[in-house]
């Protein structure tokens, strides 16, 4: 690399780390803890590319950009950043910004960063954007893991396009506040956000008034695999029909559309008008080491609610990452919440958080029952005790297609290990058509081992 870098950061041994990085990779390096002496030096014309932190002791990182912007068009500037949530990466990405990496970062990474930013020309900016709010109470889009951050640009990327949006993930994972996020930080900010009901459909005229209630802000289509064929055709006809000043088209889905439009169950021609481009929300046991910073994120949330200060003990935060959370970031809320109300003192024990969760992890085996037991009292106990871990409330939305696929599940897998992984025989046993269970085998993602081999 070949260049001057500025580099401003108020923690000494990030600075150190990164002189010494780009030094050795043949940079020069300015390097400071104070954002006024980083404008004093780009207003002196220094510098070939900026490294800066968001939060310093005399200024913030973001709100700079815009400043730099003017002074020096084309400056590209990295903002590495502490504040692993989706505002960072959004508001880096409205101002501008080169590029965005969370803290904890990888240095090799923001190396290869450096070095393209220092290659090529950023283009000029564009006119300063409106500033948008800061993010709601009702916004716990935080996390520093790889899918997270991933799906933080994503978003970034997307949100003043006119491409239909389609979000999918499990139930609780936050689908409803990635489409209110990629409103409110768009352009279309200012006007309406319309979450539509299959019930908006219907009639003669329901199409064309649901669009005069949106004007040109942004139409979700909630749980679109939901909708019958009648619907499906309806929202097909309003998309052709719409104008030049039309919606923004959202929808958001917990199953696989693309398997129910092979199925024939959902419309080809709505699932590519809606799938422009396509974000998915991980759930929490994608991204497991998001767990602990999400808990402070909903205790520090509750102390302003409730006036309460609480903390997770080291015994009870453990529980709380090895959950499995069936329901997601909601159930995680919800217990939290309680735990507020219920903990008796500021440290949360293990003890409680068992006691809120049914006091038994939920990927652990249900004990009870005997020999004789039948199985339908067997998995009516299993399914008692999965309405029960959620704590009074009721579990997240299509637990009919959950329960069905943990009993399809095994029950293939026992059936294939049965006929030695002959797939006709399997059929025959299962009393199912043999391309019936192939295509299980491929929707279940169900391994196959010597045992059971395609035939």
């Amino acid at each position: 690399m070949d260049g001057t870098v500025l580099v401003a950061d108020d923690d000494r041994t990030i600075r150190t780390v990164l002189t010494q990085a780009l030094t050795r990779a043949g940079c020069k390096v300015h390097a400071t803890s104070s954002l006024m002496t980083l404008m004093r030096w780009v207003e002196e014309g220094k510098g070939d590319l900026i490294i800066s932190d968001v939060i310093m002791p005399d200024g913030n990182g973001l709100d700079a950009l815009p400043r730099i912007g003017k002074m020096r068009p084309g400056l590209p500037v990295i903002v590495i950043s502490a504040q692993n949530t989706i505002m960072t990466a959004i508001q880096a990405a409205e101002a501008e910004a080169f590029d965005y990496l969370p803290k904890p970062f990888d240095l090799p990474d923001l190396m290869k960063r450096s070095a393209k930013a220092l290659e090529q020309k950023r283009r000029m900016p564009k006119t300063a954007p409106q500033p948008i709010r800061e993010a709601g109470e009702d916004l716990p889009l935080v996390g520093r893991t790889p899918a997270m951050q991933a799906l933080y640009r994503l978003v970034a990327r997307v949100m003043n396009t006119d491409l239909a949006v389609l979000i999918t993930g499990e139930s609780g994972t936050g689908k409803s506040l990635i489409a209110r996020a990629i409103h409110d930080f768009s352009d279309r900010r200012t006007l309406p956000f319309v979450v539509a009901q299959a019930s908006d459909l219907q009639g003669v005229d329901g199409p064309s008034q649901l669009l005069s209630r949106v004007k040109g802000g942004s139409l979700v289509f909630d749980e679109v695999a939901d909708y019958d064929e009648d619907t499906q055709a309806r929202i097909v006809r309003m998309m052709d029909m719409m104008s030049d000043t039309a919606p923004r088209i959202m929808a958001t889905s917990q199953v696989d559309l693309s398997s129910r439009m092979e199925a024939g169950l959902f419309r080809q021609d709505l699932y590519y008008r809606l799938s422009g481009v396509t974000l998915h929300v991980p759930s929490l046991r994608e991204r497991v080491d998001d767990i602990p910073l999400l808990a402070d994120h909903f205790l520090a949330r509750g102390e302003r609610d409730f006036g309460n200060l609480r903390r997770l003990s080291n015994d009870a935060r453990e529980l709380v990452r090895n959950f499995s959370w069936p329901g997601n970031v909601r159930q995680l809320e919800n217990t939290l919440r309680r735990l507020m109300v219920t903990a008796t003192e500021v440290e949360i024990a293990k003890s409680e958080v068992e006691a809120v969760l049914g006091n038994q992890p939920a990927m652990e085996p249900l004990k009870g029952g005997g020999e004789n037991e039948k199985l339908s009292a067997s998995v009516a106990r299993h399914l008692k005790r999965y309405f029960d871990l959620h704590g009074g409330q009721l579990p997240p939305a299509g637990v009919y297609q959950r329960i069905l696929r943990e009993v399809e599940m095994p029950l293939i897998e026992i059936a294939l290990d049965a006929t030695a992984g002959n797939q006709a025989k399997c059929a025959d046993l299962l009393g199912i058509n043999r391309n019936t269970l192939r295509k299980k085998i491929t929707e279940l993602d169900i391994r196959v081992t010597r045992r059971r081999k395609l035939m």
